[in-house]
């Protein structure tokens, strides 16, 4: 169960676990709750994660290759991390590469 609380003019201002002053009370997938979410700044957040992870990724890749830092200097929980989403990056790529590498194709 939720409550909401609205504004003047009837949309949801503010969705909470515990009652509060002037909220009602909602099931916890009500459309009203769904649409609070889905226009909720912060939501940008999330989605906009998966790309700095990435950038991230590229920007220990590059220290490393220009010896600023060494795989084993991170600690062995982000090594595991690292090396976890490089295999997976390359699979993907490697299913992806349709045409292969074979230069006598150009």
């Amino acid at each position: 169960m939720l409550y909401l609380v609205r504004g003047p003019d009837g949309t949801v201002q503010t969705v909470s676990r515990q009652a509060l002053q002037g909220s009602t009370a909602v099931e916890d997938h009500a459309p009203e709750v769904l649409e609070f979410f889905n226009r909720n700044p912060t939501r940008g957040f999330n989605e906009s994660d998966a790309d700095f992870v990435r950038v991230l990724e590229d920007l220990i890749d590059t220290l490393i290759t220009n010896n600023v830092i060494r795989h084993t200097d991170l600690p062995p929980a982000a090594q595991k991390k690292l090396m976890l989403r490089k295999g997976l990056r390359s699979r993907i790529s490697g299913a992806l590469d349709f045409m292969g590498t074979d230069e006598r194709l150009l």
